[in-house]
């Protein structure tokens, strides 16, 4: 007997955000047997799920995206001065990333492997609102104009995947560790006047 959807999805997700808790705390070295005992189902459940290793990964990388993209569409970024919506975008960076540090974990790792692929909207979804965010600020004056609003956009990127290590190394919360990233974006890492 099929369950309903809803509780496929429920199960689908928990099986997901149990892995990523997993193979941040363990890396990718972890197996699916200990991915479906950490879960608490059973490794045909798992596979039924997700039928191999490079299925669940792309699961996660897709949660992540889902996550970030809704968080990006939340914060409004268009309405904000552009100090406030760099501010948003590390804040929904990390609290989605920091559910999700085995994908970025994984990105980093994966030397002669194919890369993970993000979802076919991930650009528009994505990137193309905190570069339209980027673009303003340059536009504005409150960004640097010499420095295009897509080299920004990967630096920023950079240095938002980097903060997501750097929170567990500090024990900083969602909150110190934006607040932290947008500074060093915005502001360098030149001390604030006393």
């Amino acid at each position: 007997m099929n369950p309903p959807p809803a509780l496929k999805d429920r199960i689908a997700s928990g099986i997901l955000a149990t892995a990523a808790t997993v193979l941040a705390e363990r890396g990718e070295t972890v197996s699916m047997a200990e991915i479906a005992e950490a879960a608490g189902v059973g490794r045909a459940t798992l596979y039924r799920y997700f039928p191999n290793r490079e299925a669940l990964l792309a699961g996660l990388v897709h949660a992540a995206f889902d996550d970030l993209s809704a968080r990006i569409a939340d914060a409004d970024l268009e309405s904000v001065p552009v100090r406030e919506g760099v501010a948003r975008v590390a804040r929904a960076f990390l609290t989605a990333g920091g559910n999700y540090t085995a994908v970025i974990n994984l990105k980093h790792s994966r030397s002669g492997r194919a890369a993970l692929p993000l979802p076919a909207e991930a650009d528009r979804r994505l990137a193309q609102p905190v570069r339209a965010l980027l673009r303003r600020g340059a536009a504005d004056g409150t960004l640097r104009g010499d420095i295009p609003p897509d080299v920004q956009f990967e630096m920023l990127s950079a240095l938002l995947e980097r903060t997501i290590s750097q929170m567990a190394l500090h024990d900083w919360g969602t909150e110190r560790a934006s607040a932290v990233a947008t500074a060093l974006f915005l502001d360098g890492a030149v001390a604030p006047p006393a």
